[in-house]
């Protein structure tokens, strides 16, 4: 099965040459620190010209391995709320991305929440960005897609528990990478200060607190599912902080600071 790229030409350039030059622009920032193994990162998915420089800075700051799963949002109302696809290859402008079998086998076997879908990814970007990212930095990446599209707590913490067992048990190196965008659509200074509530909990690997932060401050971050995932995860595996690599809005490119984005690049050590 190959999954054609739903968004190319739209959130990124569906020209090859084009599209390699803009992930090495991104990518290629003045960086004063070493790159570090992260057991994780947080990156956005909006259009590159919006949030790509975020995700670079965090792509760029740590040791890609060649194992990797991507824990997306399910944008879309169609299709399973806990969605893998366990073969197959994701196609984008930059060649083909293999689905990693085997892992993927493990994690379905750890988390029988997650269902078989093909239906949940075919038009989902919040993956399909992240792509372009790994292939430019680490062609012979393979990786597992899980679309998230459900935000009851007990299914978040029950999959990032069975996650954390097959990092835990795995013999090899493995990378999450998780896709959110920040609170949308407020103003630049009420979506900043809402977003240092999210980002403060997160730094604090505190998948609870985030979740509570989001509900009752109303910070509408669309990756909350995904991010609890991996939050729970990392507190099975002992990691006590992250580190806030880049933050911006939207207002940052655009210039319109009454109706932004947020974005924020994150990483677990």
């Amino acid at each position: 099965m190959i999954r054609p790229p739903a968004v190319a030409g739209k959130f990124y350039p569906d020209d090859p040459k084009d599209l390699a030059a803009l992930v090495q622009q991104y990518t290629r920032e003045p960086n004063q620190h070493e790159k570090l193994h992260a057991k994780a990162c947080l990156v956005p998915h909006a259009g590159y010209v919006y949030s790509g420089h975020v995700a670079g800075a965090v792509f760029s700051r740590i040791v890609l391995v060649k194992r990797i799963i991507i824990l997306g949002v399910r944008h879309y109302p169609r299709g399973e709320p806990l969605a893998i696809l366990s073969a197959g290859k994701w196609r984008t402008p930059l060649g083909d991305a293999p689905i990693a079998e085997d892992l993927a086998r493990r994690v379905g076997a750890a988390c029988p929440a997650l269902r078989e879908d093909q239906i949940a990814h075919r038009n989902e970007h919040s993956l399909e960005v992240q792509l372009p990212f790994l292939q430019a930095l680490e062609p012979h990446f393979t990786f597992v897609p899980i679309a998230v599209g459900t935000i009851r707590f007990p299914e978040l913490v029950n999959v990032g528990e069975g996650l954390a067992r097959v990092l835990a048990e795995s013999g090899e190196d493995i990378l999450v990478v998780t896709s959110s965008d920040m609170n949308h659509y407020e103003d630049d200074e009420r979506t900043r200060w809402k977003d240092r509530q999210a980002i403060d909990r997160m730094l604090s690997v505190d998948a609870a607190g985030l979740y509570e932060v989001c509900r009752k401050e109303s910070i509408s971050m669309c990756g909350l599912g995904p991010t609890v995932v991996m939050l729970t995860a990392l507190q099975k595996l002992g990691v006590e902080q992250g580190e806030l690599v880049k933050y911006a809005t939207s207002a940052d490119i655009a210039g319109d600071r009454e109706r932004v984005v947020g974005y924020a690049g994150m990483l677990f050590a």
